[in-house]
């Protein structure tokens, strides 16, 4: 494991101090590395890539879900270093780092798989395609007018509810902006899928829970205002009126670097379920 990435989220280390810290403690651990530094995931997609043993994302959990995008046609792993607000997603802090690359020079982790998700557009006689660790969201623009769904699991007619949108979700989003519109929590390398009404006008439309070799299809029927399909939050399109939206999983899986004494639990506990600060009015 001596080849080694780090794609740093310039905006959370401006003048470069982390990344410093990060590479000097790499090299004191592991004196024969080679570090390839990647900045705001520009880079990622060469073929080059693929020669590295394992990559660092160092930021929040968007720069994992960003990192991940980008090369996980490449099997490489990824161990996220958070230097972010939450950090949920990343198996570290940057305090803890010294700890983690020593374990990892020792072999003491492993690799967890997480399954993605391939979303496709078709409008007309064109197709685009998008792949994610989270989620793919349809949702309205500003107005507060809802539009109504069609949904199809694996050609079968599924239902069809008026909402301000729809989220379908691997088990890796499911602690995020599915499990705020009332969505479970599932266990993250599991191969399963859920699909998440945002606030339906039925009171009857509820989560349902598929299996991941499932395939989702999604036609917008009737729209009043702009309507967005976004994945991980991060990229997004604006759909038209009948076009159709095909979600499944992905040939292609995320691989997580996890620490011997990675807790996932704990982790959920902390960062998410008990999570009482905003309660509280901290900050």
């Amino acid at each position: 494991m001596k080849n080694i990435g780090i794609n740093i989220n310039t905006e959370k280390d401006s003048k470069g101090a982390i990344l410093d810290a990060i590479k000097r403690n790499i090299k004191s651990t592991i004196a024969d590395s080679n570090i390839t530094i990647f900045e705001n995931t520009l880079g990622l997609n060469k073929k080059s890539v693929e020669k590295l043993d394992f990559i660092i994302s160092l930021g929040g959990d968007g720069t994992l879900l960003g990192t991940a995008r980008e090369i996980s046609k490449y099997s490489v792993p990824i161990m996220g270093v958070n230097i972010g607000n939450l950090g949920f997603l990343t198996e570290v802090e940057s305090s803890d780092f010294c700890y983690a690359i020593k374990s990892i020079s020792q072999g003491n982790y492993k690799i967890e798989e997480r399954i993605m998700l391939e979303c496709t557009i078709e409008s007309g006689d064109t197709s685009k395609k998008y792949i994610c660790l989270n989620d793919v969201v349809l949702s309205k623009g500003a107005l507060s007018r809802m539009a109504k769904y069609e949904i199809f699991i694996d050609d079968k007619f599924y239902s069809s509810f008026t909402a301000d949108g729809v989220i379908v979700s691997t088990p890796t989003g499911s602690t995020a902006y599915s499990l705020s519109a009332g969505g479970p929590i599932m266990y993250p390398d599991l191969k399963l899928m859920s699909i998440t009404p945002i606030c339906p006008h039925s009171l009857g439309i509820r989560t349902m829970v598929i299996d991941g070799k499932s395939m989702v299809n999604i036609n917008l029927k009737k729209k009043y205002e702009s309507i967005f399909l976004t994945v991980d939050g991060q990229q997004s399109q604006e759909l038209k009126e009948d076009d159709k939206v095909t979600v499944s999983m992905s040939g292609d899986v995320c691989k997580l670097i996890k620490l011997d004494n990675y807790d996932y639990f704990d982790i959920l506990r902390r960062k998410i379920t008990s999570r009482t600060k905003e309660c509280e009015g901290g900050k």
